[in-house]
């Protein structure tokens, strides 16, 4: 069994998602932040007006609201996401996020591990 594995705020990594723009990303478990081997989990830290570009997901994707409010548009489908609220997006599907409100807000982010990683 492998040993338990912690990563503190203030070590995690920060890295640039592809297609976001007043969002600061770090990297909590998996990819550079150590192994894992379902998925990797990071936190998002959107600004007002931040947003995460309409693009398909690469990989099945959970989204928990953990601070603020954001909106997640996926196949057309718009819902405003506030603390502890969670969405689930299936791979492939065309989904943005956007920080509407005047408050930063705090999203977690869980990914699925495409298969030949796993």
């Amino acid at each position: 069994m492998s040993p338990m594995r912690v990563t503190r705020l203030d070590d995690a990594l920060a890295y640039e998602p592809p297609l976001h723009h007043g969002v600061g990303a770090l990297r909590l478990q998996g990819h550079e932040a150590g192994p894992t081997v379902r998925f990797w989990s990071g936190l998002s830290y959107y600004l007002p007006g931040g947003a995460a570009d309409s693009a398909p997901t690469v990989e099945e994707t959970v989204y928990v609201v953990l601070d603020g409010e954001l909106v997640v548009t996926a196949d057309g489908d718009e819902e405003t996401l506030r603390p502890y609220d969670s969405v689930h997006l299936a791979k492939g599907q065309i989904r943005s996020v956007e920080n509407r409100s005047r408050r930063p807000a705090t999203l977690l982010v869980t990914v699925a591990l495409p298969h030949e990683e796993t």
